[in-house]
């Protein structure tokens, strides 16, 4: 019988370097954050009884319900993957805000059957600003598989919730890396590689000092989704190959330096500052960092600093999601009046990945 009661946690995710560049083979330097999302789930009446706080949703629904909501997700997935445009992404993501849970819950119970009298009552609260570029739906797919599986008394198998968490994924973003959700699940900071349609991922140690030097902001929720972004990105790929490329090739070059910076046992401050405001350039020639957000970056760069968003980014609009801030004297960023105006996120770079918490 299943216990009464399974509780896990899993952190954020923020990309230090190599952002849109990892969906084509080139590296990426991600690194597990505090904050952290928690996922509860208990014996309850027959069916499922969704508790968002988050979205304000307090939902019941049954286990066949939960079923076709994931066939048609994988539905509209299918069609999107035979024409990956940013048009064909509109018909994506469907309209339900509960979307992420639902088919996370869903192919965790195609894998795990549950009985169709048994009931299920699944909460899930978080600190992770959503639509920010946190990875909070990779968060999210793969809390909800993992409390799913244990309550279910499946084996603690990371590759089997590594697998239907990425294809949560595909449901909300199209064609993702797979870097958000193998960071969280696995937590640290990795440097992560497509080959050959597989993720690669190693950990990475930091020597350097870049925690004491960096602050991170929440510009606000782009207009455009993550993969209506990386879906632009691709159109424009196809379009400018070359050009394209040659930003790709770049954005590859600073991921390697930056992790022999952050690695040496000699810090480089002015060297990482110099860095960021490179991968900065790459992310605007990419089209990703909308004029109102790089007119902020432009400021900090008037100060000595370096800021570059994490993440998709946005294609228009006056927010970009996350923007990593940087200068080479830890505390001077805390004077900058003008980014006042956004909410910092306190973080804890290298935070534990995805772990069962005591009831």
């Amino acid at each position: 019988m299943p216990p009464s009661e399974t509780r896990v946690s899993v952190p954020a995710k923020l990309i230090l370097i190599g952002e849109h560049a990892v969906v084509y083979g080139h590296p990426a330097l991600v690194a597990a954050v505090e904050p952290r999302l928690h996922v509860r789930v208990r014996r309850g009446r027959p069916g499922v009884r969704l508790d968002l706080p988050d979205l304000r949703i307090d939902r019941r629904l049954d286990w066949s319900e939960i079923g076709d909501a994931t066939e048609r997700a994988r539905e509209r997935w299918t069609a999107f993957r035979a024409d990956p445009t940013p048009a064909a992404y509109d018909g994506l993501r469907g309209s339900d805000p509960a979307a992420v849970v639902v088919a996370a819950l869903g192919e965790a119970a195609a894998v795990a059957p549950p009985d169709s009298s048994e009931g299920l009552d699944l909460r899930v609260r978080s600190g992770i600003p959503a639509g920010a570029g946190f990875g909070s739906s990779a968060a999210t797919a793969v809390g909800v598989v993992a409390a799913y599986l244990r309550h279910r008394l499946r084996p603690w198998d990371r590759d089997e919730i590594a697998a239907l968490a990425l294809q949560v994924e595909r449901f909300q973003h199209g064609t993702p890396s797979g870097v958000d959700h193998a960071t969280v699940l696995h937590g640290g900071i990795v440097h992560a590689v497509r080959r050959d349609d597989a993720l690669e991922i190693r950990p990475f140690s930091l020597r350097s000092h870049l925690a004491e030097r960096l602050a991170v902001f929440d510009t606000g929720t782009p207009l455009d989704p993550t993969g209506a972004v990386v879906a632009a990105v691709r159109e424009r790929r196809a379009q400018a190959p070359g050009r394209i490329g040659v930003t790709m090739a770049r954005m590859e070059r600073l991921t390697e330096d930056l992790e022999r910076l952050l690695a040496a046992e000699r810090d480089d401050p002015q060297a990482v500052n110099a860095l960021l405001v490179e991968a900065e350039r790459c992310l605007e020639h990419l089209g990703v960092v909308p004029d109102a957000v790089r007119a902020v970056v432009e400021r900090v760069e008037r100060q000595g600093g370096a800021a570059k968003i994490s993440g998709a980014g946005a294609l228009r609009g006056d927010a970009a999601g996350c923007l990593l801030v940087h200068h080479p004297q830890p505390g001077a960023i805390e004077s900058w009046k003008f980014l006042h105006a956004f909410r910092r996120v306190p973080l804890r770079i290298g935070a534990e990945g995805l772990r069962e918490e005591r009831p």
